[in-house]
């Protein structure tokens, strides 16, 4: 009997010593994220991904943990994806941009009504009320509806002291003769003229997201914000955005994220010298600028792919490195 139980005891502790520690995480990464394959064989396959991708993370920190980056990468929730594929999944989400376009609406070029004013030496609009919680546009190409509501809740906090998250889905759905493909990409300065058309825009409330595109039901009766045009900075012009940012309020921008690193982005500011500053892919909001404890300048930018990536939802970006990711490329923000 005794025999047995030893013989019993021994293959408990070779079963256990069959399971490894990646074994381990990835399973608890599995809970936090609620993720769960259709197969043994999908699971597989994203584990392999999801190994990769932890390796490409344990020798970034590493170099971040000796001051080589400036910083940190994390198995967030897009940890089991390969980059090709995460591209894939957003690649439609911000469409070319024509300059023509600024000039068939109502615009104005941003100018400094004081342009030998100190500007702060850190801006944060959460701070001061303009900026409403992270959202998340998930598998819909919309990031350019976010950034636009993002860009004219601000504003109209400014104007009438309530934030109100205002609606992604009205654009997704009921700006196509504008230009704008629903899920399938637009741009922040067409859903601005979409609404400046429409004569509003309804709260997220009374149009709630979905992350697909469908008829369009607006309601002029339910219409919360409203829009006379736009204006626009001068392109690449990283001095121009930093006092638009600290007069106007929180600002669209498009930027480029095809890189390994802005997937699995985790904390600190990001530099990445290998990013674009002309093939942009990706429209976020601008809320403001600061620098870290090393003295390393920084955007603060708020994303659309819900809390589980970056800082809670958030990256800090190089700022005044020759518009790194194209920040300042293509920077836009509503008039009320």
């Amino acid at each position: 009997m005794r025999v047995l139980l030893a013989v019993a005891a021994l293959v408990v502790v070779a079963g256990a010593a069959c399971v490894s520690v990646e074994d381990l995480e990835f399973n608890s990464w599995k809970l936090q994220h609620g993720r769960s394959y259709d197969s043994e064989e999908e699971e597989s396959q994203r584990k392999m991904i999801w190994l990769n991708n932890r390796k490409l993370v344990l020798e970034h920190n590493m170099l971040a943990d000796q001051g080589i980056k400036s910083y940190r990468l994390g198995m967030n929730i897009f940890a089991d994806m390969e980059n090709q594929e995460f591209q894939a999944m957003f690649s439609n989400c911000v469409e070319s941009f024509n300059d023509t376009e600024t000039d068939s609406l109502h615009t104005t070029t941003f100018v400094s009504e004081e342009e030998d004013a100190p500007l702060p030496r850190r801006v944060d609009w959460r701070q001061k009320g303009y900026v409403t919680d992270v959202k998340n546009q998930r598998k819909c190409g919309s990031c350019w509806a976010f950034s636009a509501t993002g860009a004219l809740e601000g504003q109209m906090f400014r104007k009438t002291g309530k934030l109100i998250s205002l609606s992604e889905k009205q654009l997704v759905d009921c700006s196509q003769k504008f230009g704008n493909r629903g899920c399938k990409g637009g741009l922040a300065i067409r859903a601005f003229k979409y609404i400046k058309s429409s004569k509003g825009l309804e709260a997220d409330f009374t149009y709630p997201y979905k992350a697909k595109e469908e008829t369009c039901r607006f309601n002029p009766q339910r219409v919360i914000a409203t829009c006379s045009g736009y204006g626009h900075l001068p392109k690449g012009n990283e001095t121009a955005l930093e006092k638009a940012v600290a007069t106007i309020g929180p600002i669209s921008v498009s930027i480029d994220t095809s890189k390994h690193t802005f997937q699995l982005y985790k904390s600190g500011v990001y530099d990445e010298p290998g990013c674009s500053s002309a093939k942009l892919n990706h429209a976020v909001l601008l809320v403001g600028y600061d620098n870290d404890p090393k003295g390393n300048p920084y955007w603060l930018v708020k994303n659309s792919w819900g809390i589980r990536w970056g800082d809670n939802g958030y990256i800090k970006m190089s700022r005044n490195k020759m518009n790194q990711c194209g920040i300042a490329t293509r920077p836009v923000y509503p008039l009320v």
